[in-house]
């Protein structure tokens, strides 16, 4: 059962996701928000039919057709990688519950649901799916990195 706790990681991601979209969906019209911190933290209603920093808009199939890619190359991936490292196996399931949730989106309307509004920075609207994301790539370069410098290590022979 421990390598349920992977796909249990990633079915998390998809549900917090489609949850907080639906909530989003049901208490605010496009462009509404709501100011958690103001000037720093809003709830902002937005839909995006790009990819981050609304690149690309309109490129529908191309993005089902990449993330359709990504999904099967993670499940494919993903028993190798909980055998390798138990946080290579996490990166891939935070990725895979991320584009499953913005998979769903795009398949049903062509636009995803961004919702989480960092106004300090002047930072994109984003929502859960892309977060999962971001932290699944930023750990699996962080795990990358590790075992580059281990392998280094051991063969110096310093180990």
């Amino acid at each position: 059962m421990q390598q349920g706790r992977y796909y249990l990681l990633a079915l998390l991601v998809l549900l917090l996701d489609r949850v907080s979209k639906l909530w989003i969906s049901a208490r605010l019209a496009p462009g509404e928000s709501i100011a958690v911190w103001p000037g720093v933290l809003h709830i902002t209603a937005h839909e995006n039919a790009g990819a981050a920093f609304g690149l690309l808009q309109g490129a529908r199939f191309f993005f089902l057709l990449i993330t359709v890619v990504v999904i099967f190359a993670i499940l494919w991936y993903l028993p190798r990688a909980m055998r390798q490292s138990a946080w290579l196996a996490v990166s891939l399931a935070l990725i895979l519950g991320g584009a499953l949730g913005n998979f769903v989106d795009r398949a049903a309307t062509g636009r995803v649901i961004d919702f989480i509004d960092v106004r300090i920075i002047h930072y994109p609207i984003f929502n859960v799916a892309d977060s999962a994301i971001t932290i699944g790539a930023a750990l699996w370069f962080w795990t990358a990195l590790r075992r580059t410098d281990r392998s280094a290590v051991g063969e110096s022979g310093k180990e």
